[in-house]
């Protein structure tokens, strides 16, 4: 076993042994890494910072770690890493040049996106046009998993530059529930039953007080809008039970909803 170990591999001074011992420090390296990032991030749970700014912190001392245990791995295959750091320091410096501005903006914008938090970890939000519940900040990348379970990764950068929809960072929210009727039914009965149908849901908060209100004049119907004030985690319940409600009620009391009209006059020349 030992002759094994020190035979040099073809056209290199690497030993067998070199080779083995590297990919011990590789394997106890990358456990070692996962063991300090599990203490670290431990530690800052600690501590009153939002769960955003510990999953970046730990996942920017991960990646620190990482480079540390591939050094030592160059190292332990008799690599010097002196030269190792001067060649990818030239790497990147030439990738700087042409190409590595955008991971920069990202790193940055990643950072203020932990530090003023716009969003954090389990919020909803849109934006740059995706929905999604807040699944981390990475040091890259923010990542985002929609209504039906598909993950969506953003750069740091386009969620730092564009505006940030936050659906659930307030308490409460107004679900607006919109109906047309007929332009022949009694609007102040309409209204009558329509308050009554918010007023009736347990859910709907007394303050700020609901309303129902006239919206617009359409081609075919008088459109009103239910606005009742829920608590935030109620928000899509109550707006579907106040859309049933509404339609059952008025059934009930036999106010037209009506559809889509079109008047033609037809004239014989």
């Amino acid at each position: 076993m030992a002759d094994i170990l020190s035979q040099t591999i073809p056209y290199t001074t690497i030993s067998l042994a070199d080779v083995v011992f590297a990919l011990f420090i590789l394997v106890a390296g990358i456990l070692v890494a996962g063991v300090l990032s599990g203490m670290f991030r431990n530690g800052l749970k600690k501590t009153k910072l939002p769960e955003l700014v510990i999953e970046f912190l730990v996942r920017f001392l991960r990646a620190l770690l990482y480079v540390g245990v591939l050094l030592a791995f160059v190292s332990a295959l008799r690599v010097d890493v002196s030269s190792v750091v001067v060649g990818l320091s030239a790497v990147i410096g030439l990738i700087l040049g042409f190409g590595m501005q955008d991971s920069l903006n990202n790193l940055a914008a990643g950072v203020w996106i932990a530090s003023l938090r716009p969003l954090d970890k389990g919020e909803f939000v849109t934006v740059n046009g995706f929905s999604g519940t807040v699944h981390a900040v990475g040091i890259m990348a923010t990542e985002l998993l929609t209504p039906d379970n598909q993950f969506i990764t953003l750069p740091n950068k386009l969620v730092w530059g564009s505006p940030i929809v936050n659906a659930t960072r307030m308490p409460t929210r107004r679900v607006s529930v919109d109906v047309g009727v007929s332009y022949a039914t009694d609007i102040p009965s309409a209204v009558k039953v329509a308050m009554d149908v918010i007023r009736q849901h347990a859910l709907v908060l007394s303050e700020p007080a609901p309303a129902v209100v006239t919206t617009e004049l359409a081609n075919s119907s008088v459109n009103l809008q239910l606005r009742a004030w829920v608590k935030t985690s109620d928000f899509w319940a109550v707006k579907n039970d106040l859309a049933i409600a509404i339609h059952t009620a008025f059934d009930r009391e036999d106010i037209e909803i009506p559809f889509p009209q079109l008047d033609v006059h037809m004239y014989k020349l």
